[in-house]
């Protein structure tokens, strides 16, 4: 029922922001949207995603492997991009990554491991685009520098949590397991590099968008707001993957003083080159069902056969 209730809120909160946005922007921006949407901007989110994808199934795989659940590389990018398409389609954003998890779980015999493996993926994710996002606020010097002491200490409180669970034991005790496996050099290295190529080919997307818009800035303020869009995305109220994204876009860009509006229309060319880039997703479903298929007109047989012998 508490699951029930938080799915419920999350639709809720998604169709709030984007009831709002509408109220406040009008349909303008969207058909601005539809209208600067080139099916050359497409092909380049479906290449960049496809990077980005194959950097994140690689970060999974170093995860899982770690905690005694390996991947092998084509079932994990197929399992990405059924994840990822499940995400763009469904309430919430994050149930393509709970059905990876539990599948991945059961295949490896240990449905505990699974889940915790595509948690920790998302999670370690999320904080190297919250670093990369703090070092481009220090570094570059736009209107939004102000915010740097926020979401640096935001990531310095996540940081000392983290200190925290790898030395407490018993009931949180396979957290802070989970936690120094993941603090050795030899995995969190390779996940802060794939984190970080995945960042970059995601805020290329971005950047794909606005330069679709037409949006004219310096590229250290877009790389910047790109940064911080895709750290904004992560909040888990959302209509598959509309609502939280396109207001916080709009807010960033009326703070880098390039117009509110014009942040809402880039978010949604960027909502809609997303979604579209995780249609090998689809594909990977549609196989899914044909393997299921064949594998029940296989069995199927063979039932038969064995109760006719048990009479």
């Amino acid at each position: 029922m508490s699951r029930r209730v938080l799915a419920l809120l999350r639709l809720l909160g998604g169709l709030l922001v984007l009831g709002v946005l509408v109220w406040r922007f009008g349909t303008g921006p969207f058909d601005d949207a539809w209208r600067v949407t080139t099916w050359g901007s497409v092909a380049g989110a479906l290449l960049l995603t496809g990077l980005a994808t194959v950097a994140n199934a690689w970060r999974w795989r170093v995860i899982a492997h770690a905690l005694g659940v390996p991947l092998t590389p084509a079932g994990s990018v197929a399992a990405y991009y059924r994840s990822q398409f499940l995400n763009a389609t469904l309430p919430g954003g994050v149930l393509g990554d709970a059905h990876r998890g539990v599948r991945h779980g059961r295949d490896a015999g240990d449905l505990g491991a699974g889940l915790r493996a595509t948690v920790w993926d998302r999670v370690t994710g999320q904080l190297v685009q919250a670093a990369l996002l703090v070092v481009a606020l220090v570094v570059v010097p736009t209107p939004l520098r102000v915010w740097a002491p926020v979401v640096g200490a935001g990531l310095g409180a996540v940081a000392l949590l983290t200190a925290w669970l790898a030395r407490r034991a018993g009931s949180i005790g396979v957290v802070g397991d989970d936690v120094r496996l993941l603090l050795r050099p030899a995995v969190g290295g390779r996940v802060v590099a794939a984190s970080c190529a995945s960042t970059a080919a995601h805020a290329a997307v971005f950047l794909v968008a606005v330069s679709a818009v037409g949006v004219d800035a310096s590229p250290g303020l877009l790389a910047t707001i790109a940064l911080a869009v895709l750290v904004g995305s992560a909040v888990p109220l959302n209509v598959a993957g509309w609502g939280p994204r396109e207001g916080i876009t709009a807010g960033i860009f009326a703070l880098a003083g390039l117009g509110s509006s014009t942040g809402l229309t880039v978010s949604i060319v960027f909502g809609v080159l997303a979604a579209v880039a995780t249609v090998p997703g689809l594909l990977v479903l549609l196989a899914d069902t044909v393997l299921r298929r064949r594998r029940k007109a296989t069995l199927s047989p063979t039932r038969e056969l064995e109760e006719a012998r048990r009479g």
